[in-house]
């Protein structure tokens, strides 16, 4: 990669591995669905005083704004809830480490889509530990019994597969346009989606109270949504889906790292050796062969 590519990938780890402590400080007053709504219309106002001063060109045909339209679903509003939902249930470290492993699936999907990522038998190896490391990931609540815990993690493991056929679709059919338009369009429908569902599922709706919950709402929207995603559909088309998303190889890191001093995280075995785990099976799905 281009040394702005790097600089593009580190500053995007940093702000979306972050953004699983505010989630957690979040979702402590408000419902997920509540969360998403606010974080979505503060990255919508950034986005749209981006594109004030760029004027960047729309989509030029109607099967574009309908791939972007997808996007808006399969890439912000449903994972974002999901994620959202299981930090109730489990930690910030904990969901940080299992959202790396969107390169995994990235990784399945792009092989049956993209002829120039095809799967090997070294990619194969890879996949098998990272699975390896999910399943030691799971065995803490499993041994303990706590159901509403392993249905966090498994909302947050849903998040990454969608996260990863997402990269993969925006791969083949939002060529050609600027990362702003990629990240506004996409979140101007999630949004609109998210506000629909918000007053139903999470009756009687309240605004937040606290000034640490809109603290981390305006984080997660200007910094987690607006600023991380136009990085994001920068790094996607300038050096691919499986690359762009090995981003989340930094997650693990700056998310134990936050959640275990701001938060006081239990940091047990499982949490070392199954994160462990996927952070080498990634390093080993993109080693050179």
């Amino acid at each position: 990669m281009k040394p702005k590519d790097w600089l593009a990938f580190s500053l995007l780890g940093l702000a979306w591995g972050s953004s699983f402590l505010w989630i957690k400080v979040a979702v402590q007053e408000i419902g997920p669905f509540t969360l998403v709504a606010f974080r979505l219309l503060f990255g919508i106002l950034g986005l749209l005083a981006v594109v004030a001063y760029s004027r960047p060109a729309w989509p030029a045909n109607r099967r574009l704004w309908l791939a972007l339209a997808v996007l808006g679903i399969t890439n912000t509003a449903l994972p974002f809830v999901l994620i959202s939902w299981g930090e109730i249930y489990i930690d910030s470290a904990l969901a940080a480490v299992l959202n790396s492993t969107v390169p995994l699936f990235t990784m399945l999907i792009a092989n049956f889509f993209l002829h120039d990522d095809r799967l090997t038998l070294t990619r194969l190896v890879g996949l098998l530990i990272g699975f390896a490391g999910i399943v030691v990931l799971l065995l803490r609540d499993l041994e303990a019994g706590v159901r509403s815990s392993i249905l966090g993690q498994a909302a947050v493991l849903i998040a990454a597969m969608l996260y990863a056929a997402s990269s993969v679709f925006a791969r083949r059919n939002a060529k050609g346009l600027s990362p702003t338009v990629q990240a506004l369009v996409p979140l101007l429908v999630a949004d609109a989606a998210v506000w629909l569902v918000t007053p139903i599922v999470e009756a009687p709706f309240t605004l937040p109270r606290l000034p640490l919950t809109w603290l981390a709402i305006a984080w997660l929207g200007l910094i987690g949504s607006c600023f991380a995603y136009l990085l994001y559909f920068y790094l996607l088309h300038s050096v691919g889906p499986t690359r762009a998303t090995l981003v989340t190889y930094v997650f693990p890191l700056v998310g134990v790292v936050l959640g275990v001093i701001f938060l006081d995280e239990l940091l047990d075995w499982h949490l070392l050796a199954g994160g462990g785990m996927v952070v080498a099976s990634i390093a080993v799905v993109n080693r050179k062969t």
